[in-house]
């Protein structure tokens, strides 16, 4: 171990000295550098920086709130409202002050009991409201709204609590009584699937891309609020940025406490649009009855149509043939559109839910059971003749002797397709065996010869033909959720070969198409060739009245047949129908009954298309009652029904019935 002398000691205590000198002269600048950079700071700040920030502590800030715009109405083409926007007033309460603050708090509880003795001596009695409710309305702790964002107390204000507001205005500092409008439907139902509903904005605005798309929008001019509500369904939707109209805006001057500090300015909002339907409110309600008073009857043992006793809906559409307009959309059973106002139960909306989807462009079912998506049937029949004609298989006057029966498939284990109950029609001309719907010559004219003319590749034939009238596309109406129908013939495997589907599609079992699509078909036809889209709203006009768009005729496609083939078929048009016996009018008609399978039982629906007069059309109907029976007995007479309608409302000669009528009144009564 080494000795330290005396002057090794020295200088090792020596050297410590001089670094713990060191070490702290660094401490001691570090301290004053830190110190001097403190002082300056707060020097700058008081002095330099202090004014301005000074002013943007007491600066004032403008924040926008929008106020919604009233709704435009839905009106019938003869101008009865169906959908309108009725006026309310309700209160609204602005935040002044902090209320959570225990200084403030004796008189938040005031305002509150004050606003619940007003509500309880002035308002109706069945809308009292707890101090619980009033005090969650005001949403002190900011949890709904922002600071500034004026909160809804109490919808529909009675004219006492109106009065009383307005009157004691300086005793309730950020209390506001604002009108408001609240969506009302007819009470007489008219086409309610058609025009659709309404729903809360945040309750859609994650599910449905026209609303995420709008929840982007954050300027207060344009973008929607929460708790507005917006078309989901109908033309509420399908029209929803014309109805809704534009927002008004609330300039507020906040302080940076984020409280109201100055007087607001308004800009006014601007209402929206109104619709003018092209469904008329008669006519809808004639169909609607119709279909009612027919499924029950049918339900009901004095039909004698013990098969039809599980009808339970019915779908009608009835279109112009010159205008492509609606004038009458029935889904039935229907219901009562207010129910969305009332922010429906669970159980509510169960008991609905088979009614409030649009049936005639939809599939739906009756309690699960038939789809309002049916099979044609018959129905084909005029088409079927007429692609035999253009594909050359045979002429207009070609004659076949139907033996009351087709077969197909390979020898020795050929299919056999009677004709509905068994018939032997015998000798047949195209347009006769339209006439008297012969499924055997559609089968060896036309669906087995397709085959033969083209093999698999019929298939794709048959369907360029049936895309071309409309069935298995969308129908271009503009409606929400449409249904483009089902081409099942596609499907050879299941048919079982190429020739079965084209034997089986001849004569309609091999495609099921939505109430809508009929209706274009059968237009189509009565246009010979030409498919309009089917129009629904005729004009928009706005508040004052002026007309800011029409909607006219509108041709999707053409079809060229021969006009020669055309007539073969309109004149072949001519089913047995007994409502129609002796009839008024000359109307071309093809019933159906198309067969599908309801838990494992084969059930028949009825099926009906019509335009009239023959000669001049002017209205198309097609009527589809599932589970109905034949067609011509369920769905016929529905569209007679709807036919008598127009026929009062506009006259299927071009002179209304009902003007005619009033006319033949006043002139017996002038020669008394």
């Amino acid at each position: 171990m080494k000795k330290w002398n005396s002057t090794e000691t020295e200088e090792f205590e020596e050297s410590n000295r001089r670094q713990f000198s060191i070490r702290l002269n660094i401490f001691f600048f570090a301290t004053f550098f830190i110190f001097s950079v403190l002082v300056v700071r707060l020097a700058i700040l008081q002095f330099v920086e202090g004014p301005t920030l000074t002013e943007a502590e007491s600066s004032i800030v403008n924040n926008e709130t929008p106020i919604l715009p009233s709704r435009g109405m839905i009106l019938d083409a003869s101008g009865s409202r169906i959908a309108y926007s009725l006026s309310t007033q309700s209160l609204y309460f602005t935040l002044n002050k902090d209320y959570r603050r225990e200084d403030n708090q004796a008189e938040f509880l005031k305002i509150v009991g004050d606003l619940k003795q007003v509500f309880n001596t002035y308002g109706d009695p069945n809308k009292k409201m707890t101090a619980d409710q009033i005090i969650e309305a005001m949403d002190i702790e900011y949890k709904k709204n922002y600071g500034y964002t004026p909160r809804r107390i109490k919808r529909d204000l009675s004219n006492k609590e109106i009065a009383y507001f307005l009157e004691h205005k300086d005793q309730y500092q950020g209390i506001e009584v604002r009108e408001e409008s609240v969506r009302e439907y007819s009470p007489d139902h008219v086409a309610v699937q058609a025009v659709g509903y309404l729903k809360g904005f945040s309750g859609v605005s994650t599910t449905m891309n026209k609303y995420k798309n709008r929840a982007r929008l954050t300027g207060s001019a344009e973008r929607y609020i929460d708790n507005e509500l917006v078309g989901v369904d109908g033309l509420e939707y399908t029209f929803q940025d014309e109805l809704r109209g534009k927002n008004g805006v609330r300039s507020t001057p906040i302080n940076a406490l984020n409280r109201v500090d100055g007087r607001s300015e308004l800009t006014p909002p601007q209402k929206g649009y109104n619709l003018w339907m092209t469904i008329d409110k008669n006519v809808q309600l004639a169909a609607q009855q119709a279909i009612t008073d027919q499924i029950a009857f049918l339900r009901s043992y004095r039909s004698g149509n013990a098969y039809a006793r599980n009808a339970l809906t019915g779908y009608a559409v009835a279109m112009e043939v010159d205008t492509g307009n609606v004038v009458a959309m029935a889904s039935m059973p229907d219901y009562d559109p207010n129910i969305w106002s009332q922010s429906p139960t669970s159980e509510q909306l169960k008991a609905i839910e088979s009614y409030y989807p649009n049936g005639t462009i939809r599939e739906i079912y009756n309690g699960k059971r038939a789809s309002s998506l049916v099979l044609m049937g018959s129905v084909i029949k005029p088409l079927t003749v007429l692609i035999g004609m253009k594909e050359g298989l045979f002429g207009p006057y070609a004659g076949y002797y139907d033996r009351g029966y087709a077969q197909f498939g390979r020898a020795g284990y050929e299919t056999r397709v009677r004709n509905a109950l068994g018939e032997v029609l015998g000798s047949l001309s195209p347009s006769t065996a339209i006439q008297k719907s012969s499924n055997a010559f559609m089968i060896d004219m036309i669906g087995k010869p397709l085959y033969s003319k083209y093999g698999n590749e019929a298939v794709n034939v048959w369907d360029k033909y049936m895309k071309e009238f409309g069935l298995g596309v969308s129908t271009k109406s503009g409606l929400p959720y449409e249904n483009e129908g089902r081409g099942e013939y596609t499907n050879i495997k299941a048919a079982g070969s190429a020739q079965a589907a084209m034997a089986y599609a001849s004569f309609g079992q091999q495609g099921r198409y939505t109430t809508l699509q009929l209706a274009q078909y059968v237009t189509t036809i009565a246009n010979r060739g030409e498919r309009l889209k089917p129009q629904f709203v005729s004009k928009i006009t706005d508040a004052q009245g002026n007309t800011v768009k029409t909607f006219k005729r509108e041709v999707i496609n053409t079809i060229d047949f021969p006009a020669e083939d055309w007539n073969v078929v309109i004149n072949g048009m001519r089913s047995k129908v007994a409502v129609l016996e002796g009839y008024r009018y000359d109307v071309a008609r093809k019933t159906g009954t198309s067969q599908q399978s309801v838990y494992g039982k084969i059930v028949d629906n009825g099926v009906f298309i019509a335009f009239a007069p023959r000669q001049n059309p002017k209205l198309a109907v097609a009527v589809v009652i599932p589970e109905g029976g034949f067609g011509s007995r369920s769905a016929a007479p529905v569209a007679v029904k709807i036919l008598d309608a127009y026929d009062q409302e506009y006259g299927l000669d071009g002179v209304p019935k009902k003007q005619q009528s009033q006319t033949d009144t006043g002139n017996a009564e002038t020669e008394q």
